[in-house]
């Protein structure tokens, strides 16, 4: 229930954010969301146990991702679902705490922007440059940033019966 409680607000300040930050081509805000990434991401230790269901429920996040925010679908499903096989991977090798998760972040922001811009570049859907990539990665750590910690901190503050996350 907390996760998808998590997924829902995410999906919903994405929304509300894109419309408050401008977001066209040169000209993003330092707070662009990718508020619904960064959650798919922190909600995996909540799927331990049960890591078809976290597979299952980031492809249906990407569907849903889609049908209110690209308008292509499968789109952000497949690449939520690659976010997720990495996401486990982090946390079963590394260990997870306020200033890791800092770096993790950046990590799968990187990801998810790299692979939007092959995607791009291997469809040839708009001109795609190191420099704009660089830019939109850029463009995006602060606020998601921000929006982990955050979360993570109300993560923490959860009763233990809800809470399967362990920040050191």
């Amino acid at each position: 229930m907390i996760p998808l409680l998590i997924i829902t607000l995410s999906l919903i300040l994405d929304g509300i954010l894109s419309n408050i930050f401008p977001y066209t081509v040169n000209n993003l805000s330092l707070f662009t969301p990718l508020l619904t990434l960064i959650s798919i991401y922190l909600i995996y230790p909540f799927y331990k146990k049960k890591e078809n269901k976290y597979i299952l429920t980031l492809f249906l996040t990407g569907i849903i991702y889609d049908l209110l925010y690209t308008n292509l679908i499968f789109y952000n499903a497949i690449i939520f679902t690659i976010i997720g096989i990495i996401s486990k991977y982090i946390y079963k090798h590394y260990e997870i705490n306020y200033l890791n998760i800092i770096i993790q972040i950046v990590l799968i922001v990187t990801i998810y922007e790299l692979l939007n811009a092959l995607i791009i570049i291997l469809f040839n859907l708009v001109p795609m440059s190191i420099t704009r990539l660089f830019y939109k990665i850029t463009h995006s750590l602060l606020l998601n940033i921000i929006y982990s910690e955050l979360l993570l901190l109300i993560i923490n503050i959860l009763p233990s019966k809800y809470k399967k996350v362990n920040i050191n």
